[in-house]
């Protein structure tokens, strides 16, 4: 295995939802080995993404959430193997999903507590709503890493002031299935830098309290 099993490629694009546009930049991460990988949030340019897994095995695209901004180099992404690569999405944002593919579903569901392979890697599902409603967390004990999607950021939870998010539910995401990780757990995240769950966790009732 490489010195780090964690590769990281950022995109640019638009983020679509409720009538409006907004330019993003976001983190697509490529776990695995030499040999094999798995994306996280197939973003914008599929061609990028492919030239950063080089001549890897791509074995899942994995979504933390199905904004469009996080899916929209899935299916090209998929397209490009000689194989069937599985696009993978917790069920409950089948509708946002819907709003990106019409025509096309993903190809299984992410579950609470399902274990997926990254060549040495595993990864532990976490079903963290409040963003969307089927927003995703990926935890890597071993490495002591989260991949975070748009629910925990350096300096506090996702946005939740349109169409399918919550506030208090996040609250209850972070609160309960985040910041019970170790501190020293590394957050990668899915837009800006990555920050740590011990650097995060002082801060919960200031989030609380500023409702955002």
């Amino acid at each position: 295995m490489p010195p780090t099993p964690i590769d990281k490629v950022v995109t640019s694009g638009s983020f679509r939802l409720d009538g409006g546009e907004w330019d993003v930049d976001n983190n697509v991460w490529i776990v695995g080995d030499e040999r094999t990988a798995i994306v996280i949030d197939a973003a914008h340019d599929h061609e990028e993404i492919a030239r950063s897994l080089g001549d890897r095995e791509l074995m899942a695209i994995v979504c933390t959430h199905a904004h469009n901004d996080h899916i929209n180099a899935a299916a090209a992404l998929a397209d490009l193997s000689d194989a069937p690569v599985p696009i993978l999405l917790h069920p409950d944002d089948a509708e946002l999903w819907g709003m990106v593919y019409p025509d096309r579903e993903p190809d299984a569901p992410l579950l609470d507590g399902e274990r997926l392979q990254a060549g040495g890697v595993e990864l532990e599902v976490l079903h963290t709503p409040g963003h969307a409603p089927g927003a995703v967390c990926l935890y890597a004990p071993e490495l002591g890493v989260l991949f975070s999607g748009d629910t925990l950021f350096q300096g506090g939870p996702g946005a939740t002031g349109r169409s399918f998010s919550d506030f208090p539910t996040i609250i209850s995401s972070i609160r309960d299935r985040l910041l019970t990780l170790p501190a020293d757990t590394v957050v990668h995240t899915g837009h800006g830098d990555s920050t740590t769950i011990g650097a995060e966790l002082p801060h919960l009732q200031e989030w609380i309290d500023r409702g955002h």
